[in-house]
């Protein structure tokens, strides 16, 4: 594998080298911690998973991070579940993303852009009056360290200012994008029972206006715990009744007050479907986040306070609080909302020019979205501030790579990362001074020991195998939401290979210590980045009288595409016609989400289960993937093996 992919895209020169943080910071751990001085990155990274306690030790030093409370240790235990991350220690996420405003008041701690693709700026003592009003707001509400806070919002600064208050006050943020139906957002919040929901009345998209007050009475009716509803008029609409006006929580001039808080005290709870059951809540801490990206924004996105951050995405996605964390670094965070695509598809590159965005991060897939529809960037737009383009949601293909270098720039850091919602951070991707070969993340990252591993457990080199970690990571979930035992926690990652999380990605480890990831080895459905489980798809689609059973399955495409079919056993005497096929798709769109519509809905003569009556997901995937019967499954857990040619059959007609 190594060898027929051996001269790097690109290349950092000795003075891009030299001056990335993460040279200094080396330089600096050599001196005070016992690093190695020499041997580079690769050095850096086997000290920093070998010394992981004075690797996070010097992580916290160089970033000055601010311990109210001193620790006892970097690590109390080191077991996973349950490691213990500087015990003893408090602090505060928010009073760690606002102090830029000591030294930099006037200037833009945000740029709010919409689909007229003008950005107006949020100073950082704006951002930081704001978080100051707010905040004083909340706990006169009665918000209490612990309690839930829940936003039904799009990419705008009113989320931001509500997270960094919630987290001020010691709260637990939570929050869903307002494209997300009424069934898919009370999933996610009836789980964690907040105390006060921040709303839209609508949103703007694709250049119309969605209309999402009805939702938003649904979610007040459905959320019995709510003390508060605070209404953000996006679309220019009256506060409802029993409202509270956005406006008037942040109009004081106060300056925050930040709750220093335990280390393992929780920040925010983001959701992760699996295969069975509602969306896994997890909950993450204040000290975990705050030191990982610091880690993984400030060294390995080598962002700082000229940087200008845009990534696009929504509040459903992890990579919202990820961009939001780049204010810990100082930097200027970009917030766009509104579609990828609108009016056209070069936007988002629109956008990073009229930002002056240094790192640039958006979706594989639409990079070969750009590559097909014939988009010229370096032609089109200045790009000229664009350091790095950094890509997630799905593996970049090798042509997207190649694409980027052609139409960017040819010297351009291309970052293809792979991390997950569940530690809210990037397994491996990007390094400022490593080489960039096509189809293929930089490396892992720091105080990261990733592997790829065999059944058995035997790490592989130049192979396939499951994306494992070995030690603990500070932003790995404290717990689930709602899973007292650990029980569920623990079968998510802990069951294969006790004491060692595995992922549930595909992927090989060079022997040049890159990554590349072939895809999911589950069957969660991986749309742009945003995960679902196909328990929510069968409950709607199977409300539908027609629909006996379904079977959804998402497959990673070679191009790069996403290829996600609905199978369906009808009830006897219905038919799959367009009516059917309408209200499939609607059903979908209304009560989940907009881009888990499938591709294809086809009609099969049944769904075939294990003899526990689980549907096999995995087995069909593989099998759609071409995999031959005997490797994709095991007969002698099967119901009805006959069924499973219907599939096989299908995989030969689409090769």
């Amino acid at each position: 594998m190594t060898s027929a992919n051996p001269s790097p895209l690109w290349q950092p020169d000795p003075g891009r080298i030299a001056q990335s943080q993460i040279t200094r910071f080396q330089t600096w751990a050599a001196e005070h911690h016992g690093a190695p001085a020499e041997g580079g990155y690769a050095a850096l990274h086997r000290w920093s998973v070998d010394e992981l306690d004075t690797f996070w030790k010097a992580v916290t030093e160089w970033f000055d991070v601010r311990f109210s409370t001193s620790y006892a240790r970097v690590l109390g235990d080191r077991s996973m579940p349950g490691a213990q991350w500087f015990p003893g220690a408090t602090l505060n996420y928010a009073e760690h993303a606002l102090r830029a405003a000591d030294t930099r008041a006037d200037e833009p701690a945000l740029l709010h852009v919409d689909e007229t693709h003008e950005p107006i700026p949020v100073s950082w003592s704006e951002l930081r009056r704001q978080v100051g009003s707010l905040a004083a707001e909340l706990r006169a509400l009665g918000v209490r360290p612990g309690d839930r806070v829940s936003g039904y919002l799009p990419n705008v600064p009113q989320a931001v200012v509500a997270l960094l208050a919630t987290a001020a006050v010691g709260g637990v943020w939570t929050s869903c994008a307002p494209d997300f139906g009424a069934r898919s957002v009370l999933d996610r919040f009836q789980q964690v029972e907040p105390v006060v929901l921040f709303t839209v009345d609508g949103y703007r998209y694709g250049g119309k206006e969605h209309d999402r007050r009805d939702t938003v009475v649904e979610l007040r009716r459905e959320l019995p715990t709510l003390r508060a509803v605070v209404h953000i008029p996006l679309l220019g609409t009256e506060a409802p009744e029993g409202t509270l006006e956005w406006s008037a929580l942040t109009s004081a001039d106060v300056t925050p007050v930040y709750e220093e808080v335990p280390f393992d005290h929780p920040l925010w709870v983001l959701y992760s479907s699996g295969t069975t059951g509602l969306p896994k809540a997890i909950v993450q801490s204040q000290g975990g986040i705050l030191v990982e990206h610091l880690k993984q924004l400030g060294l390995h996105c080598d962002l700082g306070p000229e940087d200008r951050f845009f990534w696009y995405t929504s509040t459903g996605w992890m990579m919202w609080n990820f961009l939001v964390s780049g204010l810990l670094t100082g930097t200027t965070i970009v917030l766009y909302d509104g579609s990828p695509g609108f009016p056209d598809t070069g936007a988002q590159w629109r956008i990073a020019e009229r930002t002056g965005a240094t790192l640039f991060g958006t979706s594989a897939a639409y990079v070969m979205a750009c590559r097909k529809a014939g988009v010229h960037p370096s032609r089109d737009f200045d790009l000229s501030r664009v350091q790095c383009v950094a890509t997630t949601g799905s593996p970049l293909p090798p042509d997207g790579f190649r694409w980027l270098h052609d139409e960017v720039r040819d010297d351009l850091w291309i970052a293809s990362v792979s991390g997950g919602t569940d530690v809210c951070s990037c397994f491996a991707g990007a390094v400022p001074t490593l080489p960039v070969h096509v189809g293929e993340l930089q490396a892992p990252g720091l105080g990261t020991d990733l592997q790829s591993w065999d059944p058995s457990g035997e790490p592989l080199i130049d192979e396939v195998g499951e994306l494992v970690v070995t030690n603990p990571m500070p932003s790995m979930p404290i717990r689930f939401w709602n899973d007292p035992d650990g029980s569920r926690y623990h079968d998510s990652y802990f069951d294969t290979y006790p004491g060692v999380w595995r992922h549930g990605d595909w992927i090989t480890v060079t022997s040049r210590g890159s990554v590349i990831i072939h895809g999911r080895s589950d069957s969660t459905l991986n749309r742009q980045g945003v995960r679902m489980g196909s328990a929510d798809i069968y409950e709607a689609v199977e409300r539908l009288p027609e629909i006996r059973e379904s079977l959804v399955i998402g497959i990673e495409q070679p191009d790069g595409g996403y290829w996600m079919p609905l199978f369906v056993h009808l009830a006897p005497g219905a038919v799959l016609d367009d009516a059917l096929l309408s209200r499939i798709k609607q059903t979908i769109r209304e009560q989940l989400s907009p881009r888990h519509i499938p591709d294809e809905v086809i009609e099969v003569p049944g769904v075939p289960h294990t003899l526990t009556g689980k549907r096999i997901e995995v087995p069909v995937k593989r099998l759609l993937q071409g995999t031959p019967l005997e490797k994709a499954v095991n007969p002698g857990s099967i119901d009805n093996l006959d069924l499973l040619s219907f599939y096989e059959e299908l995989a030969r007609k689409r090769a």
